[in-house]
Order: structure tokens, then C-alpha cells, then sequence
């Protein structure tokens, strides 16, 4: 369980130890807290969903941009979150310095519509990313800062060492180490069966998020889980959804072994999920299983060999390797640690992120600090 804290493949965290996952967690008495969804549009400017031409198909993905001039930051999220994941971080980073931001649903992620939204190979989602940028910028792209996080930021790698965004100016990976990555491998699966499977209603899943560790900051919660579940396809009486929400998060209460009015209270509950439509993950990463080696094996070496200035920046010391562990005495990239971050540590700590990149990009030259910051 300690590896997985350390890092997952998801851009969320699995839950804080000591509390299982499936059991009723609880708010204080007498606080309130708004769960309720956030739009996009109050982090972003525009939306545009960017067609791409593949060998017998169209293949369409969901941008989120920002700002108008400066080098592009193109944003690529961890896996089972979306674009929106970057909300928050987006409209910090847009105060900080000139610069232009695009953030991109990757393939069978937020609302990516794909031919075969299954194969997550790194090979094939590198490729989109190239075309993506074609698309947007033709023959001349704007230079290019990378930055992804988990398993955006091992595709970021893999993109950036395949050359397929030729303009790139820099690349920043967050908290994705080939060690500590490819050690957790095998808990992941157990990691996702501990996950509600459905929510009563998208606030619902806001408020799992917050409770459970999995994005520290309940405004990124506010608009990322958007992006991470949808409503069921499936009918309600169907064995896919018939685990719902019901272990979920309960008000503060007085509890009392066998009390008749809690039973009655959980029955009728139950009884009104199952008249509301339940929300589910918008991606079963159980099923990408077949890939997640890929991702990651390689990914020290990859990163070191990338001929453009590196900014990696951690949760925890610890997650380092060999490989980078030399590689960073030897001057070969530069490092930030970010304590006190779950593995979402954009969504955890957007200005703590946003001061580290923005100092990063200053420092080589590819921007300048807007007037009045720092």
C-alpha cells in the first residue's frame, strides 16, 4: 500500500491509509461544504473539439484553451482524469507570465471520441498529440512546453523523444518515476476494485473525491470530476451498477447499534438512488491493464535522453530512482519537491505548480513575468 500511495497510474491518489476504501466517511457537525460542479468556462477561454485523420477514421479530441500569445503550454492529464484537471492551474499560471495554454483530452479520456478508444498504447497516444498540434498550428507551431502529469507525463516523454511536436521549447513531467511507477504496477488492480463503482449524482462524486484523498482542493474537484464520470448507459437494474454510492459519505450522526430509524433512513436512500440516473467512470482503467508497462518501462532513460531543458516536479523525495537520481547530480534536469501534495499535485497545489513552471521558463528564456508579478 506504501508504493501506491507513492504513485499510481492515476491522477488520483488511492485513499489515506486508515480509511478503507467503501466505508461511510464523514464531514464534521455542522459544516456544509458546496460540492456542487464548477464549468469550464471559468478557468478556460475557448473550447474546440480538433479532428484528426487516422488510416481509415476521424478520430476527435476535446481542447481547453487559454491566452492569446507567448509559448503554448500544452497540457496532457494522468490517466482517468480529463483536460479539466488542469482548470484551476490554468488560470494561475495565465496571471503568472505570457503565455498560451491548451489542454487536451487524451484518447478514451473526458470527451475524446475515437475509432478505438481501447488501444492506450504510448505509442499511439503520442501520435495524437502530434497530430493534435499539427492540426492547430499547421506547418509552423508556436514553440511548445510539455506538461504532463502520471500517465500524460509518460506520454509527454514518449512524444517528446518520438519528435512529434518539433517546436518543443521544454518538458515538465509531475510525479510519474519509472521506479516507484512500475513497483506499483501490481497493486493498481486492487487500487480500482476499491473504488465506489457508481455515484448517486455528480456532487456525489465531488464530495468522494474530497473525502477520500484523491484531489486535496476541493475547487479543482469542483471541475475535474466532470470530466472523470458520466451518466450509466446501462439500465439501473443491471449487475454493472448495482454497486452504488450507498458505502459512500454520510452527515455527522449519532450512531447507535441496531438503531430502527438509521435502517429505515439507509432504506429509503437506497430506495431514491435507485430512482435518480448514477454516474459512472467515464473510463474502466481496469481494462487498460495491458498497457501500463508500456508507459512506464524506459521512462527514466527516455526522459534524460530528451535534448531540451526538464523540470520534474515530486510529491516526495522518495520517488526517485537510479537512473534520475545521477541523472539530477549531473545537472541533466531540473528537480522541485511539492510536500504536503497527494499524487495530484497540479489539482492539489495549482500555485505552488503554476510559481515552480512559470520561475522554470523564466529562468531559460522562453517567457516573461506578466507586469506586477513577482
Amino acid at each position: 500500500m506504501e508504493k501506491q500511495l507513492h504513485l499510481n497510474l492515476l491522477a488520483a491518489k488511492p485513499p489515506t491509509p486508515g480509511l478503507q476504501s467503501g466505508s461511510k466517511l464523514r464531514m464534521g457537525p455542522g459544516r456544509k461544504k458546496d460540492f456542487s460542479p464548477l464549468p469550464w468556462s471559468q478557468y478556460f477561454e475557448t473550447i474546440e473539439d480538433v479532428e484528426v485523420e487516422n488510416e481509415n477514421s476521424k478520430d476527435t479530441f476535446r481542447i481547453y484553451s487559454s491566452g492569446s500569445h507567448g509559448p503554448v503550454l500544452l497540457l496532457l492529464h494522468g490517466g482517468g482524469h480529463s483536460a479539466l484537471s488542469w482548470a484551476v492551474f490554468t488560470s494561475v499560471i495565465c496571471s503568472r507570465i505570457d503565455c498560451r495554454v491548451v489542454a487536451m483530452d487524451l484518447r478514451g479520456h473526458g470527451d475524446a471520441k475515437v475509432k478505438n478508444p481501447d488501444d492506450l498504447s504510448a505509442e499511439t497516444m503520442a501520435k495524437d498529440i502530434g497530430k493534435v498540434v499539427e492540426v492547430l498550428y499547421g506547418e509552423n507551431p508556436p514553440p511548445i512546453m510539455m506538461i504532463g502529469h502520471s500517465m500524460g507525463g509518460a506520454i509527454a516523454v514518449h512524444t517528446a523523444a518520438a519528435n512529434h511536436v518539433p517546436s518543443l521549447l521544454g518538458l515538465c513531467v509531475i510525479d510519474v518515476v519509472e521506479g516507484t511507477a512500475m513497483d506499483a504496477l501490481n497493486s493498481m488492480q486492487n487500487f480500482l476494485r476499491s473504488r465506489p463503482k457508481t455515484f448517486k449524482s455528480v456532487e456525489n462524486a465531488i464530495e468522494w473525491s474530497v473525502k477520500s484523498g484523491q484531489i486535496r482542493n476541493i475547487e479543482s474537484a469542483r471541475v475535474s470530476m466532470v470530466g472523470q464520470v458520466k451518466k450509466c448507459e446501462e439500465p439501473l437494474s443491471s449487475p454493472g451498477v448495482s454497486k452504488s454510492i450507498s458505502e459512500g459519505i454520510i452527515e455527522e450522526e449519532e450512531e447507535e447499534e441496531g438503531c430502527e430509524s438509521n435502517h429505515k433512513r439507509k432504506k429509503e436512500d437506497d430506495q431514491e438512488i435507485k430512482k435518480e440516473s448514477l454516474y459512472t467512470w467515464r473510463i474502466e482503467l481496469s481494462k487498460t491493464e495491458k498497457y501500463w508497462e508500456g508507459w512506464f518501462k524506459g521512462l527514466s532513460s527516455l526522459f534524460l535522453s530528451c535534448p531540451v531543458p526538464k523540470l520534474l516536479l515530486l510529491a516526495g523525495i522518495d520517488r526517485l530512482d537510479k537512473d534520475l537520481t545521477i541523472g539530477q547530480m549531473q545537472g541533466k534536469f531540473q528537480m522541485q519537491v511539492l510536500p504536503q501534495c497527494g499524487h495530484a499535485v497540479h489539482e492539489d497545489a495549482p500555485e505552488k505548480v503554476a510559481d515552480a513552471l512559470a520561475n522554470f521558463m523564466v529562468r531559460h528564456k522562453f517567457t516573461e513575468f506578466k507586469d506586477g508579478y513577482p
